[in-house]
């Protein structure tokens, strides 16, 4: 985290206090976005630690870390024995059918000029990936700083109870909320996590 970033979100004190609570957060692109997909796919309404574990056994079951190929090739019943479900599985193969059929570049560099709306609508055109999953990805795969993913969970949990003492907010509060944060809403939208997980 640059100190643009840090400047930008000590503006709030709140945030401050965050960034001196949990320390320098960062927000930068994986070096593979196929296996960050899949990542976010297996993560799907599952809690951070049921994630990790099923994340580990998909790994395993693959041979190794995600690929189009590896994930097309995979026996059906190792990936439901670590603990994904048959439409996850086949939200996993659909993926893996668009990073390899090369219609649509899904990379950053094939994404760069595109808008975050429109990744997000060129993501969500595969079955299985969600308004959700195309917001982790602009934050995980690619690295996007200016992203608030209100369909998180975590996140509007994390937002009242830091900002509202655990008091609902509506989604237009939480993006005026937001607003103290831009352009690095990814990095606030980190801090909240870090906050609700702690």
């Amino acid at each position: 985290m640059d100190d643009r970033v840090a400047a930008t979100l000590r503006e709030d004190p709140t945030m401050a206090a965050l960034i001196d609570r949990h320390g320098p957060l960062d927000v930068a692109p994986a070096g593979d976005e196929f296996a960050r997909l899949c990542a976010s796919i297996v993560n799907q309404q599952l809690s951070t630690a049921s994630a990790a574990a099923i994340r580990e056994r998909f790994v395993d079951a693959l041979g190794g870390d995600p690929t189009p190929d590896r994930v097309l090739a995979a026996d059906e019943a190792a990936l439901r024995e670590a603990g994904l479900s048959a439409t996850k599985v086949e939200y996993l193969r659909n993926a893996a059918d668009a990073f390899r059929d090369g219609e649509r570049d899904l990379t950053r560099e094939g994404l760069a000029d595109l808008s975050d709306a429109a990744v997000v609508d060129r993501l969500t055109e595969i079955r299985g990936v969600g308004e959700w999953t195309a917001r982790m990805y602009l934050i995980f795969a690619l690295g996007r700083e200016d992203v608030l993913p209100l369909g998180d969970l975590a996140v509007r949990k994390g937002i009242e109870r830091i900002y509202n003492d655990g008091e609902e907010l509506s989604r237009a509060e939480m993006r005026e909320i937001g607003e103290a944060w831009r352009p690095y809403r990814s990095y606030g939208t980190r801090y909240v996590w870090a906050e609700y997980e702690s």
